[in-house]
């Protein structure tokens, strides 16, 4: 078959094929278009899922006659001032939006400039676009979109349902909605009901006016706001407390220069950050904005340029993970799920009907059979039935020594009262109790020792009485000695051994008898995935974790009312004290308040 160049239509439908891949995607490019307009306000409206009718109107600049005329002209664009691209300032920037949509769906433009004396009008069918019409509208644009994909019906086959759809396009809006608060924007259509977010204020506090009422009233409670600056680059945002998490990383929202973004290297920072924290099945709800400068970043690398590349990776990687975790430790009181409602709602009393084959004497409470009593409680109940429940005394109770010192009820984790089930300690506070678990609290404090002795010292290393000799092919043997030195600070010393292969002389202690081959495999497999080292890094820090879990106070352990207050001290005086290394919390707290709401006392 002869090469020949295909028709106009023909091309314009393989580049929808690119930028016009749902419905959302229409939204998404027109909402993108208006911000870059300066509007102030976006109302989106939509009807079957986006398939029908999509409707975008916004207070922006408009255009003039003849700017309408080139609008749906294949790469023609307001956006560029010169041939650079990469200086790019604004969300759009190639000119192919509106063509693209006008080649597979029926597309109606009307818009008005503050030059002009009224507005105009222009429709595109097909790729057939109409003559120019005088048209009434105050100021903006209005884009109407129509029957998509109707010029290439084999696309609909791919679309899921209206619904499904429709939570696409809310998915966008929302996107767009968190980069600009300054902007309000109004989604409507059949599918839900109409939801507006309204205009915030300048500055983080408006910023997190927006999240909240995006992400809910519990990311706005436990948000810590986060920032950080270092050669030209600023990162600032909000991040959820550990207590909130979910099941995925949807709850993660990135932008960089005001772009909605999904990256890889900023995902992989994020949970970095938060390795100390969550458990390895949560991930974290987390909202940062990148601000750097356009040449500094390449956005021209993914058709629906929802990927960008750094110039500086790895300093942007730095700051992300330095701007959390100094965000999370500033906060560290906060972190753990000690100070939301799960604790009390718990204790609230449950109504579900107790199954009729249930027999109190299989209770985990029952009493066993000559437990001590305390105080004499048992005897001083009339019936000799009633002495079962007596369920015996606490494991180490100091509630008949001195009152406790009033400096002690004043610190944040109270005074030392009782241990329970030799596994937790309850304290008094100046206005509430606090219920620690031992072992998760002294994980927590033997492994940030660990960690700063590691930070202090150096890690450790064992040298190889004969070197390890590990075949990898060429191009991932190069990756790993470009990062020689930085493996060499983690105790990983590796020498070229030829084309292929490397040579390990030297492994870090902590982990044993390593796998030097497995190791450096899997180095390789990340560092070619995520750019970066540290996996190393995070490996030694899961072998000093479980080492912390090992050489921790164990539950069922009997403790003296000084050690426990000793424990509460420690904790008070340990970074990320709130959680143990798991991200499970260490310690409940409950108000007076909160306990008398219980027992109907206010």
């Amino acid at each position: 078959m002869p090469v020949r160049q295909l028709p106009e239509q023909v091309v314009n439908r393989i580049a929808a094929g690119e930028v016009v891949e749902r419905p959302a995607s229409v939204v998404k490019e027109l909402v993108e278009n208006a911000i870059d307009a300066g509007a102030s306000r976006v109302d989106i409206f939509t009807d079957g899922g986006g398939r029908r009718r999509i409707g975008i109107t916004d207070d922006g600049s408009g255009m003039t006659h003849g700017d309408l005329a080139l609008a749906v002209d294949r790469h023609a664009t307001s956006k560029l001032d010169d041939e650079d691209l990469l200086r790019i300032r604004t969300l759009g920037f190639r000119g192919e939006a509106l063509p693209s949509i006008g080649a597979v769906a029926k597309l109606g433009i009307t818009t008005r400039h503050a030059g002009e004396p009224h507005a105009w009008s222009l429709s595109v069918e097909g790729g057939e676009k109409s003559a120019i019409m005088p048209a009434a509208l105050s100021q903006g644009t209005r884009v109407e979109v129509s029957d998509l994909f109707y010029a290439t019906p084999a696309r609909l086959k791919f679309l899921k349902t209206d619904r499904t759809e429709a939570e696409a396009i809310r998915e966008v809006v929302r996107r767009l909605a968190m980069a600009r608060p300054d902007i309000a924007f109004t989604l409507a259509g059949e599918e839900r009901a109409p939801v507006t977010w309204a205009a915030a204020l300048p500055g983080a506090a408006g910023r997190l006016t927006r999240l909240g009422d995006i992400l809910g009233s519990d990311f706005r409670s436990s948000a810590i706001e986060v920032r950080a600056e270092r050669e030209g680059v600023a990162v600032e945002g909000f991040a959820a407390a550990p207590s909130l998490t979910r099941a995925n990383a949807l709850g993660q929202y990135l932008f960089v220069n005001g772009r909605p973004v999904r990256d890889k290297l900023i995902l992989g920072a994020v949970r970095a950050a938060y390795s100390d924290y969550l458990p390895r099945d949560r991930h974290p709800v987390v909202a940062l904005f990148v601000t750097t400068e356009p040449q500094e970043v390449d956005a021209n690398v993914h058709p629906a340029k929802t990927e960008v590349r750094f110039r500086n990776a790895g300093l942007v990687r730095a700051l992300i993970v330095h701007a959390l975790k100094d965000g999370l430790a500033r906060e560290g009181r906060r972190t753990a799920a000690n100070t939301d409602g799960a604790a009390l709602s718990a204790f609230r009393p449950s109504f579900t009907p107790r199954p009729t084959n249930w027999d109190w004497r299989s209770s985990p409470a029952y009493p066993v059979s000559g437990a001590p009593s305390f105080g004499g409680a048992a005897s001083a109940l009339a019936e000799a039935g009633q002495a079962a429940f007596d369920v015996g005394a606490p494991t180490a109770d100091v509630r008949f020594e001195a009152q406790p010192s009033a400096d002690l009820l004043d610190r944040p984790l109270g005074a030392a009262r009782t241990q329970i089930h030799e596994t937790y300690i309850v304290s008094q506070t100046r206005d509430g109790l606090v219920v620690v678990d031992q072992h998760a609290a002294h994980e927590r404090i033997v492994y940030e020792k660990l960690k700063a002795s590691l930070a202090k010292n150096g890690v450790q290393r064992q040298i190889l009485l004969i070197p390890e000799i590990v075949e990898l092919d060429e191009a991932t043997v190069e990756k790993l000695l470009d990062r020689a030195e930085e493996l060499c600070s983690f105790g990983l010393a590796i020498d070229s051994f030829g084309p292929g292969a490397v040579a390990v002389r030297e492994t870090p202690s902590l982990l044993g008898k390593a796998n030097a081959a497995g190791l450096l495999r899997d180095l390789a497999e990340h560092m070619a995935e995520w750019d970066e080292a540290l996996p190393l890094e995070r490996r030694l820090m899961h072998v000093a974790a479980t080492m912390a879990c090992h050489g921790s106070v164990r539950a069922g352990r009997r403790l003296k009312p000084e050690e426990m207050n000793a424990l509460l001290r420690e904790m008070e005086d340990t970074p990320n004290s709130g959680q143990c290394n798991h991200g499970r919390p260490t310690y409940v707290e409950l108000k007076l308040s909160d306990i008398e709401k219980l027992f109907g006392r206010r």
